[in-house]
């Protein structure tokens, strides 16, 4: 997976961020005001794109973070073998095998929906 390194000040809620080694979809920012004698604080609350899990962080402000280079395509279903799913990119026409999502288990063979 490909990285970026940005200021945390510059990101916002929806926004994706690496926590935890983890990429991640951030739910809520809340910045606290900057201390005498330091910079703001932000809390960040994020949800994992591949376990869902919850993950939080508190930063200060001007602190340096990583974000993931997501490439989100469209793929269609070519095969759908136990729990493993064979997709085929709709632009390059490359193939995948993915673990099926429980959220995709109702999709059949035809359908078309967007993959990471």
């Amino acid at each position: 997976m490909s990285t970026k390194i940005v200021e945390l000040r510059t990101l916002k809620v929806g926004r994706y961020m690496v926590m935890d080694d983890e990429p991640c979809k951030i739910t809520s920012m809340d910045v606290s005001k900057p201390g005498k004698h330091g910079e703001a604080k932000v809390r960040i609350e994020g949800i994992g794109i591949f376990d869902n899990r919850k993950r939080s962080a508190i930063k200060p402000s001007g602190h340096k973070v990583t974000i993931p280079m997501l490439d989100k395509r469209t793929g269609q279903v070519l095969t759908v073998i136990g729990d493993e799913v064979q997709l085929m990119d709709m632009e390059s026409y490359e193939t995948f095998e993915l673990p099926i999502p429980e959220e995709f288990k109702r999709f059949g063979r035809q359908d078309q929906f967007p993959f990471m």
